[in-house]
C-alpha cells in the first residue's frame, strides 16, 4: 500500500509542476518575454491550456467575477498541496 501513497504524491508532484509551469508561462506571455508566435512557446501554451482548462473552468464557475483577476490557478494549486498534505498526514492508514 505505500507504493499506492507514493505513486499519488508523484501525481500530485507533476500536477504542482504543471501548473507551475502555466502560471510561470502566462506571466511571461502577458509582459511579451514570450512569444506566441513560436511554434514550440505556442504548442506548449496550447497543450498547458488543454490539459488545464477543464479543471480551471470547474473552480471559475465557483468564483465570483473579479475583473481581470483569475484565481483559479492559485486555488488549484493551493487544492494540491492541501491534498498532498492530507496523504502524508494518513500515511499510516496506507500501511
Amino acid at each position: 500500500m505505500t507504493s499506492i501513497l507514493q505513486i499519488l504524491l508523484l501525481i500530485l508532484d507533476v500536477a504542482k509542476f504543471v501548473i507551475l509551469a502555466h502560471i510561470i508561462m502566462s506571466w511571461l506571455i502577458n509582459f511579451q518575454v514570450l512569444n506566441l508566435r513560436q511554434p514550440l512557446v505556442a504548442q506548449l501554451w496550447d497543450g498547458l491550456n488543454r490539459l488545464l482548462e477543464p479543471i480551471y473552468s470547474r473552480v471559475r464557475s465557483v468564483l465570483p467575477n473579479m475583473g481581470g483577476l483569475d484565481l483559479a490557478p492559485l486555488l488549484v494549486l493551493l487544492g494540491v498541496y492541501a491534498l498532498r498534505i492530507v496523504l502524508v498526514n494518513n500515511a499510516y492508514s496506507f500501511q
